[in-house]
């Protein structure tokens, strides 16, 4: 059967098996156990009806599993006789699943864990490599979790803001490239933001619409980082910016400003300007105050710095970062930029290495290390250039 299919199915087939009974450790053990029989069935013998099929063998291997568990004899008396095979519902149960996942038993890391694992199909160690863990810490994390929300009412949502830092994950991971979720992220998020009486999901939402309006900008031919002064607008998604920029006006009217609407905004911003040269600064830090304000996160400081170095000088950028943890991750590579504008070429260039032997990602550390080529480069002429107009300094 096709995998990226069965990858779509699996959170709406672990719901209905929730639906009916099964508590959500139980279901997904039994989904997974589905999942593989399925791969080895193959493509030829498909069914017209992918979810039901996949509903009615975890179904069986759920009820195999609870009859085989003499623990568990009493809630078998309680499991409805199994149903007959069919189609399966045309309900969306993915959304009730990210709120059973962020069950406000759990902690908001554990929350985000089982809910990349159980809703949006990442793998341990994916989920371990995006949290800096080894994969057999992460897998020990997912298990508590299962077992924590074991036996939970599926009609008990959790909490909304782990939901919407679960979503924005999620849209992150696929935005990078391993795992393509960003679209799956902004459906959940529409259905999210049409659903609670809230603004935040509609700033997220809008923040998610103006991201992947530049996605197809954001990378080169050859697979490399374009930063966002570089990327070619042209490319840019106007109808997705559009429609951002309207989810966001309708979110901030409603007067209850939230971390995602700021970080909307400042991206609104960002999709307004006709060309690099004609971002609004002075606007993004006043944004970025506000940010500071609501979240007093070190990472906004961070990007608050390069904001202001834009918009008042790179060396009012440098006294904003000064303030900060030179550990944060990033620091080196803001710190090469502000004193790359600011002329001091040698100590931009050593900072941009640093900072690209420091990143994590493969993709930021190769963009990285071009830059402190680029600067090197021009160093190596500048000195040329010095050398044949002076050939008496050899120095």
């Amino acid at each position: 059967m096709d995998e990226a299919l069965l990858r779509s199915l699996t959170p709406g087939v672990i719901a209905v098996l929730v639906r009916r009974g099964a508590d959500f450790a139980a279901a997904e053990d039994a989904v997974q156990e589905a999942l593989v029989e399925a791969f080895r069935a193959g493509a030829d013998q498909a069914p017209r009806d992918a979810k039901g099929w996949l509903v009615t063998v975890a179904w069986r291997k759920f009820l195999d599993a609870t009859r085989a568990d003499a623990a568990r004899r009493r809630r078998e008396d309680r499991v409805a006789e199994e149903p007959a095979p069919g189609p399966a519902p045309a309900v969306d149960d993915t959304l009730r699943l990210y709120f059973l996942c962020a069950h406000p038993s759990l902690t908001p890391a554990s929350a985000v864990a089982l809910t990349l694992r159980a809703v949006g199909g990442l793998t341990t160690r994916q989920i371990a490599e995006a949290y800096l863990v080894p994969e057999a810490t992460m897998a020990q994390r997912i298990s508590r979790a299962k077992r924590t929300v074991s036996g939970v009412r599926f009609d008990r949502p959790g909490d909304v803001s782990t939901v919407l830092r679960v979503l924005y994950l999620v849209f992150n991971e696929g935005y990078s490239g391993d795992v393509d979720l960003a679209a799956e992220a902004i459906r959940l998020t529409r259905q999210l933001a049409a659903r609670v009486d809230h603004p935040e999901p509609a700033g997220l939402l809008a923040l998610m619409l103006l991201h992947h309006a530049r996605r197809a900008a954001r990378t080169a031919p050859d697979g490399s980082l374009v930063p966002l002064a570089e990327q070619d607008r042209g490319r840019w998604d106007t109808a997705l910016i559009a429609e951002g920029v309207d989810v966001l006006q309708v979110a901030l009217a409603r007067d209850r400003l939230g971390e995602f609407q700021a970080q909307a905004a400042i991206a609104a911003l960002h999709a307004d300007a006709p060309t690099a040269a004609e971002t609004d600064w002075v606007q993004i830090v006043e944004w970025y105050d506000e940010l500071v304000r609501l979240t007093g996160s070190p990472v906004v400081r961070l990007n608050r710095a390069v904001a202001v170095g834009e918009a008042d000088g790179p060396r009012a950028g440098l006294a904003a970062l000064a303030a900060l943890d030179a550990s944060l991750p990033r620091y080196d590579a803001v710190a090469a930029y502000l004193h790359e504008r600011d002329g001091d070429l040698p100590r931009a260039a050593r900072l941009y290495a640093e900072a690209a032997h420091r990143a994590a990602d493969l993709a930021e550390r190769d963009h990285l290390t071009r830059q402190a080529a680029r600067l090197n480069t021009r160093l190596r002429e500048g000195r040329r250039r010095q050398a044949r107009h002076d050939p008496h300094d050899t120095a």
